[in-house]
């Protein structure tokens, strides 16, 4: 059995945010129908290298069950009412006011379903001022000051997965089990609101705090921490990347005994705290790249490895592909192609069964239309 067998979740979406929410409810065991316009949630196009799917929607949607439905059409308008007075979740990420202005707004469901869980996503929240900018991704990165702080020194740089969605995914799953056991207390649903803003704002927390109580934003600095040091990455002598990350000061003395081979440089009054070695990052990078400048990657960690350091390599995603640490699933694409993608990342250690190696298959558009349906009209409502 899994945690959320018997939950029906209805999910008005698209693109990443509540789709990345829903699945992981689906993998939990929530059965979800996914409602789709007759052309197709539009992240079906963002590619088709997942056996002809694109990898977006491979990653986000398998196991769920698609409906064709427009909410202006009278008949559809009712067989929606009659899944939503089943369901226990119903998550939309549409654009802001969309819902409501077809009848199915969150507050609206809540009173004509008590027991209903909803879940608005959107970019910036329902604050009027912002209600209706575009909100994809890269937009909100930008927003809320997160590519100034992202790249190399003198390089502005968008972080390389969609992270605001994904975050916003995530804290909108995290909201929706929370109501859930709220709900088990006091038998009533509630409403959820994130935004992908919200998300990225919370995530800046400590850069914001350095610019409003400091004076000061932190600086890009690449494949380098912005408040520590050494914590950052490192060329070997064939160009090969190494991030090493330093701690303490315990560790920083291991580092200068075992890497740099001089025990006293931890005593140095340029490096002999974090501070004075963030201050002084120019030569002591120098310092440190004389050093492995002159070492195979290889033997720049078997040294790492001694001193008990933390250390990770800069992966090209041909080596990602093959690390040790990778497991995987087997999904369906909606072609019926065998696609191998990474495993659930929550596992339950004492079933005996991995749920995160469990396949499923992506669905076609309205898959599932004929069957719901009929599953929820009765032969007058039909």
């Amino acid at each position: 059995m899994l945690p959320l067998d018997g939950i029906l979740v209805v999910a008005i979406e698209q693109a990443v945010a509540a789709p990345l929410c829903t699945a992981r409810l689906q993998e939990a065991g929530a059965r979800v129908i996914k409602i789709e316009r007759a052309s197709g949630d539009f992240a079906r196009g963002y590619d088709a290298v997942a056996g002809g799917d694109s990898s977006y929607f491979m990653w986000l949607n398998q196991g769920k069950e698609s409906l064709v439905l427009d909410f202006k059409n009278e008949q559809d308008a009712h067989l929606l009412h009659r899944i939503l007075s089943e369901a226990d979740v119903v998550v939309q990420n549409l654009a802001p006011g969309a819902l409501t202005r077809a009848g199915f707004g969150s507050q609206q469901l809540r009173v004509k379903y008590p027991k209903l869980i909803t879940c608005d996503i959107s970019g910036y929240g329902s604050n009027e001022t912002v209600a209706d900018m575009k909100a994809y991704d890269f937009l909100v990165q930008a927003e809320s000051g997160l590519v100034s702080i992202s790249g190399g020194e003198n390089e502005l740089g968008r972080i390389g997965v969609s992270i605001c969605d994904i975050g916003a995914g995530m804290n909108a799953h995290a909201g929706i089990l929370e109501a859930l056991l709220k709900r088990d207390h006091t038998g009533k649903g509630c409403g959820i609101e994130v935004s992908l803003f919200g998300v990225a704002a919370d995530w800046m927390t400590v850069p914001l705090l350095h610019y409003d109580y400091g004076g000061k934003a932190p600086k890009r600095v690449g494949l380098h921490h912005p408040s520590i040091a050494p914590y950052g990455g490192y060329a070997t002598n064939n160009g090969e990347v190494v991030i090493v990350a330093i701690q303490n000061e315990r560790e920083w003395t291991r580092f200068c005994e075992t890497i740099l081979g001089d025990v006293k440089i931890a005593t140095n009054p340029l490096f002999d705290s974090n501070n004075n070695r963030v201050k002084n990052r120019n030569a002591l990078d120098a310092m440190i790249l004389d050093i492995t400048e002159s070492l195979t990657r290889a033997s720049f960690i078997e040294k790492l490895q001694t001193a008990d350091l933390a250390f990770g390599s800069v992966n090209s995603i041909n080596d990602f592909s093959t690390h040790y640490a990778l497991q995987r699933r087997v999904g369906t694409s909606s072609t019926g192609e065998a696609i191998r993608h990474p495993a659930r990342p929550i596992g339950n250690i004492d079933s005996n069964e991995d749920s995160r190696a469990k396949s499923t298959q992506v669905p076609t558009i309205g898959e599932h239309s004929h069957a719901i349906r009929a599953e929820f009209l009765s032969n007058t409502d039909s």
